[in-house]
């Protein structure tokens, strides 16, 4: 530890029975993560963004204030993975956060340097020689 600093810098993470259990059901009885609001956290992560997705978000805080539905970047980052995660626990492999993050990995996949597979009309991928 550096000398003037009186704490410890570790994160303490969640158990896996935790980390694998569904959300709670929310207040209306679906199945419907809340974000936490305007409260103290006591837990930081840093997400780096793009100029242009960290535009985006900025167009989004402020069309949410032109409806009258004020928040700031952070709240709707935190909103936005709730209801993410929501559709997580709900659908499954159908979400939306799992069929993009597959797409992505599949388009990443496709176009790494050296990678000689193709993708058929089904959707199998086969090596090319």
């Amino acid at each position: 530890m550096a000398a003037g600093r009186g704490r410890s810098r570790r994160v303490s993470l969640p158990g896996v029975a935790e980390l694998l259990r569904p959300a709670a059901p929310g207040p209306d009885g679906g199945d419907q993560r809340q974000a936490s609001g305007r409260e103290r956290h006591s837990q930081k992560i840093t997400v780096y963004l793009s100029a242009e997705e960290l535009l985006d978000l900025e167009r989004a805080r402020l069309a949410l204030l032109r409806y009258g539905a004020a928040a700031d970047r952070g709240r709707i980052v935190r909103e936005a993975i709730a209801v993410l995660l929501a559709d997580l626990d709900a659908r499954g492999k159908d979400s939306l956060l799992a069929r993009r993050i597959a797409a992505a990995n599949r388009t990443d996949t496709d176009a790494a340097p050296g990678d000689h597979r193709q993708e058929d009309a089904t959707g199998t991928t086969e090596s090319a020689v």
